[in-house]
């Protein structure tokens, strides 16, 4: 599988709603090849949810063959169960993207929101405005999660791709794997023992 070294796939991750957007640039040139949100709150248990955003992630990877994986790291929060269920939804996207050979990079919130609007407290519709005017799209409110992905794909954008740099304190850069597949998150599991905590 070859990788495509000009597209980005960014992802906002989450346990109820995850987004994703393909952002495909030629020098100063933009657009968007596809975005969506997975509706994950439809499945009975966590573990469920997480095995779908690692299978449909894979599957998001195999079909647009984006070379970058862009991802929004948790914000701190005071509910320490939902950072612990969003912290383990972006473990396994990070997974999905390293099984699949990509470079991860992660950006915090703040840096993603300045990065697009100048203002690292932007709500989402306003980070939906600014992406809408950049990308000369017009986005409805029911892809809020997957302009926030594209945003992450944006910053990922404006700091390396445009020009080659090497990974900066301020965004840690994830070394990429071999790029093997595997069939499901059991598989995963089975193989990466030493990786995972029981």
């Amino acid at each position: 599988m070859r990788l495509i070294e000009n597209k980005i796939l960014g992802v906002d991750p989450g346990t109820n709603l995850l987004g994703y957007g393909i952002l495909k640039f030629e020098g100063n040139h933009l657009e968007v090849e596809a975005m969506g949100v997975l509706h994950l709150s439809k499945h009975p248990d966590h573990v469920t949810k997480l095995k779908e955003i690692f299978l449909q992630l894979q599957e998001i990877i195999e079909t647009y063959l984006p070379a970058t994986l862009a991802i929004e790291a948790p914000f701190f929060g005071k509910n320490v169960q939902s950072m612990l269920k969003l912290g383990r939804a972006q473990g396994v996207a990070m997974s999905a993207g390293m099984t699949m050979g990509l470079d991860i990079y992660e950006y915090s919130p703040k840096s993603i929101k300045k990065a697009v609007t100048g203002n690292g407290n932007a709500s989402k519709e306003q980070v939906a405005a600014m992406m809408g005017h950049i990308l000369k799209v017009k986005f409805v409110d029911e892809y809020l999660d997957a302009t926030d992905a594209l945003a992450a794909a944006m910053t990922f954008y404006n700091t390396k791709g445009r020009i080659n740099l090497a990974p900066s304190k301020s965004q840690s850069k994830i070394p990429k794997s071999k790029g093997k597949k595997h069939s499901s998150w059991e598989s995963f599991v089975k193989e990466n023992q030493g990786r995972v905590r029981k």
